[in-house]
């Protein structure tokens, strides 16, 4: 490998160390894990700063402002389809028009080979066909910022059940899309507790200038997968249901949770067990299949379900 090469992929090993480690790194570390001296490291850090990388330094560490930082990255062309698909998926999850969510798309689509562009443009199109929301944007960006960068973010949360605006100071561990929305999942102050906001439930969002460190025993994925969507929680219930013989193929086609059971029934239908933390959050899958489900249990659940197809019945029938 010659000298230049060498430095360039040093140089390219550094900014991958720095972006890996949002509190920095200090420069003996940086050292010793390329195997060089603490000099070379001062050198490739200032020739960074000078290529345009937002390097910072503190307290004897060197970081990257990601906020500020913008990479160049090359996909293959099943890539490219991954991230055409995620465009197309995102332009559907938000109901705003988000303008950095169009500009990105936008780009994006400039890069990609010429069959994706058109696609993503169309995803940039729909977002500018939204309702215009500035207020869900604006909280949209605060979270946005303090999820990327470590900071702490003052809210505005109005209850659905009691329609009161309460302030909480959240820590923002991610950001999680879904098909009924964006929700922000992290650290609330005043439940002390790790919690799940929608985000049109949030008024307002300022980003505070404490920050917080996500603790190492926050695992997100096993957070998520005690929840049916995105409502996790400690207290779980099994949930069966049954489906009659003309959409078991449907529900054969998909794996809807990681605890899934499946078994088919005498009757040529099926029976679907999960265990889950707030159940509820089911109701809407389960109204999607009509008369073609029943709620086998828990019985609350069950209950719940009947009265709503009562009252829905009830608006159909006719007047004697």
């Amino acid at each position: 490998m010659t000298r230049l090469a060498s430095r360039t992929s040093r140089l390219r090993q550094i900014e991958e160390l720095l972006l890996l480690h949002p509190d920095g790194v200090k420069a003996t570390d940086i050292a010793t894990s390329l195997d060089v001296t603490r000099r070379t490291v001062y050198r490739d850090v200032d020739f960074l700063c000078d290529e345009g990388i937002p390097v910072w330094q503190k307290d004897g560490r060197f970081g990257i402002n990601r906020t500020a930082y913008k990479s160049t990255v090359q996909f293959s062309f099943q890539e490219a389809i991954a991230l055409v698909l995620a465009g197309l998926l995102l332009s559907r999850t938000i109901d705003e028009r988000n303008p950095h969510v169009a500009t990105a798309l936008r780009k994006l689509a400039k890069t990609l080979p010429t069959p994706f562009t058109t696609h993503l443009k169309r995803a940039a199109d729909r977002v500018q066909t939204h309702n215009e929301d500035q207020q869900q944007v604006a909280v949209m960006e605060a979270l946005a910022e303090g999820w990327g960068t470590g900071h702490k973010v003052e809210v505005g949360y109005r209850s659905p059940r009691s329609g009161q605006l309460r302030n909480r100071i959240l820590s923002p561990y991610a950001l999680e899309p879904t098909p009924s929305g964006i929700y922000v999942i992290g650290h609330d102050k005043w439940a002390d507790d790790i919690r799940t906001f929608k985000l049109d439930r949030l008024e307002t969002a300022v980003v505070l200038p404490s920050t917080f460190i996500i603790p190492e025993s926050f695992d997100l994925e096993s957070h998520l997968a005690s929840g049916w969507r995105i409502m996790a929680g400690q207290d779980i219930e099994e949930v069966v249901l049954k489906f009659t013989p003309t959409v078991t193929p449907h529900i054969y086609e998909r794996n809807w949770h990681p605890t899934q059971t499946l078994s088919k029934t005498e009757d040529g239908g099926c029976t679907l067990k999960v265990r889950v933390a707030e159940p509820k959050e089911m109701q809407p899958f389960i109204r999607s299949w009509g008369a073609q489900v029943k709620v086998i249990s828990p019985q609350w659940l069950q209950a719940e379900i009947a009265q709503e197809l009562r009252q829905a019945a009830s608006q159909y029938a006719r007047p004697l």
